[in-house]
């Protein structure tokens, strides 16, 4: 068993979800397949430098590549996370530089969520997290965009009686009346120029670091804490499967 593959109890949470066998020609072990996927973006290698043990590299990364194109990545995630914990919710940004192999696709009409920041050539991940520090919703933006900018559809399903933790960065009205109007509650802290006084506990507000004890998680996967891939869906269906493996972890 290799270093990064799935551990049994991974391996059982996860079958269920995979797509049934079809007919023809058998597929590729699906476990061994996913487990080459796992190396990959634990260890930041090349797809070609995968171990022999996994198969062909090529066979590893059509799949990976295919199911992400039929939403299987996606469903998968939606299922795993579907007992998530929602009366406290988490909601916060990370920036990840983009390597130089990421930056050189041709320029087209899709958004490569690819920008120019402090740092470089960015990529921002907005994460929702639950009460626990699982995530529960994933979303990818160019590095330069501001942080609140995807929150409207990050807490679009926050439910009544729930209370959402953020930093001051997500101190504005129209995101706090989104939430009211949801049935739930925004625990921000205010911003130093905010006038009109809100209602803020620091007691609740120091649960919030489990969002970022969430990111801490994903960069251990080396191509989450570096973005090597040039189309922002690829790297989208890494950090869900990232996503996944955490939370398998936790139950």
């Amino acid at each position: 068993m290799g270093r990064y593959d799935l551990t049994e109890k991974e391996w059982q949470a996860i079958k269920p979800h995979l797509p049934n066998k079809s007919r023809g020609v058998p597929r590729v072990d699906d476990r061994r397949v996913l487990n080459g996927i796992f190396w990959v973006l634990r260890s930041g290698a090349f797809w070609s430098d995968l171990p022999e043990r996994y198969g062909p590299p090529t066979t590893i990364y059509n799949r990976f590549n295919r199911w992400r194109k039929a939403g299987i990545w996606d469903r998968l995630m939606d299922a795993i996370t579907a007992a998530h914990d929602g009366k406290v919710q988490m909601i916060d940004t990370s920036i990840v530089r983009v390597h130089q192999h990421g930056a050189t696709a041709k320029r087209g009409g899709r958004d490569r969520c690819v920008g120019r920041s402090r740092g470089g050539l960015t990529t921002k991940i907005h994460a929702l997290v639950d009460a626990r520090g699982r995530p529960i919703r994933l979303h990818l933006t160019a590095g330069q965009k501001s942080d609140i900018e995807a929150a409207p559809g990050l807490i679009a399903d926050i439910p009544a009686g729930a209370m959402l933790l953020a930093d001051k960065g997500y101190d504005a009205n129209s995101l706090r009346e989104a939430v009211m109007a949801r049935g739930a509650w925004a625990n921000i802290p205010p911003k130093a120029n905010r006038r009109d006084p809100i209602c803020f506990s620091k007691h609740l507000y120091r649960a919030r670091n489990l969002v970022e004890r969430f990111f801490n998680k994903v960069k251990h996967f080396r191509r989450i804490a570096t973005r090597y891939d040039k189309l922002a869906e690829n790297y989208a269906a890494a950090l869900k499967l990232v996503a996944v493996r955490i939370w398998i972890r936790d139950l």
